[in-house]
């Protein structure tokens, strides 16, 4: 199934599809009991994922709050929260004055942590995502726990299997992988001591039409810039069918920790994405560098048992994505490096 949006006109009709929820999402909010709290909800991800849960609530008839957690950088961004019915809350997370200080919740959704930037300073890297969630644990020791990881612990895979799975042996290159590693086994420490049921997702590389794998090589293509090809295949997904999906895992957490991989089910190769979009944008495309025999692949079969499949193709997406390109919409300025194989961002 595809989204019935064809193209979006302005960022709030794409902000109301990332944010739209699916039925299964209100049928587990139907069931799930109590708030929802976010935690570094002011990235990427987290004003449509608040919004979705908001929305799905409402359809479920469930009466709760839901809060978002963030620095607010975005100036902007606490009164467009409030005008959705999500409650914004201020606090720097690596205050922990602060962080006692906010509300209770019976479900907590974490997303904070950093990746760009790493290279240089790898000490706040590592503070940011393997100090703080001993901090947020110990706040929230009462609470289920569902925290975003990534697929990068794996390190690469061969092109020629099916991707990483939840029971692989991990091997996370570069500082930024080891620290997300460093990440989940706080979570998964806590887990056992405190007793906190706790889910883990390794999300690789969600999608929407300001950022993401596919809006990288496509930004490429438009400049007239050489796309590198060393990566040679991805797994990306449409942020709201994530957003959906991670959403669901609130009610699959355990102790210990589980661990759910939560990426789009299709291994894209580099190359044949960067020509379609020669052919959307009517650009010639150029290539750097060579395909390598592995990519950071994940393997998501386990979490559509439990959530369904992604609704939305990689087709799809790219269509949008040259749609929007073509008339100058609005891009946040975030590149993955989904190239990079030394680990470093």
């Amino acid at each position: 199934m595809t989204d019935p949006v064809t193209t979006f006109a302005d960022v709030a009709q794409l902000e109301d599809a990332l944010s739209r929820p699916t039925a299964s999402l209100v049928e587990t909010m139907s069931s799930l009991e109590g708030d929802i709290l976010f935690l570094g909800a002011g990235g990427k991800m987290g004003p449509t994922m608040a919004r979705m849960a908001r929305r799905a609530s409402d359809l479920a008839e469930t009466d709760r709050r839901i809060l978002a957690v963030s620095r607010f950088s975005d100036a902007a961004l606490p009164e467009r929260l409030q005008s959705w019915n999500v409650e914004p809350v201020s606090c720097d997370l690596t205050d922990e004055g602060a962080v006692q200080q906010l509300p209770d919740a019976p479900n907590v959704v974490y997303l904070a942590g950093t990746k760009f930037g790493t290279q240089g300073n790898e000490p706040r890297t590592w503070a940011m995502n393997t100090w703080l969630p001993s901090v947020i644990c110990r706040r929230y020791r009462g609470s289920r726990m569902l925290a975003l990881s990534t697929g990068n612990v794996y390190g690469t895979t061969s092109i020629e299997g099916e991707g990483s799975m939840e029971s692989d042996a991990l091997n996370p290159v570069g500082e930024y992988a080891m620290s997300c590693l460093g990440r989940e086994r706080m979570f998964q420490h806590f887990s056992n001591e405190l007793d906190i049921p706790t889910a883990l997702v390794r999300l690789n590389y969600a999608c929407e039409l300001r950022y993401g794998v596919l809006v990288d090589i496509a930004c490429r293509v438009r400049d007239g810039q050489p796309v590198d090809i060393s990566m040679s295949h991805f797994n990306t997904i449409w942020q709201r069918d994530a957003n959906a999906i991670i959403l669901q895992l609130l009610t699959e957490t355990r102790c210990p920790a589980e661990v759910f991989n939560v990426t789009g089910p299709t291994h894209l190769r580099t190359q044949d994405v960067a020509e379609g979009f020669g052919r959307l944008l009517n650009r010639e495309v150029e290539f750097a560098g060579y395909e390598g025999g592995a990519a950071l692949l994940s393997d998501s079969s386990r979490v559509f048992s439990i959530t369904g499949e992604p609704e939305v193709e990689p087709a799809q997406m790219m269509n949008w994505i040259a749609q929007w390109l073509a008339k100058s919409g609005e891009l946040l300025d975030k590149p993955t490096h989904f190239e990079a194989q030394d680990g470093k961002f």
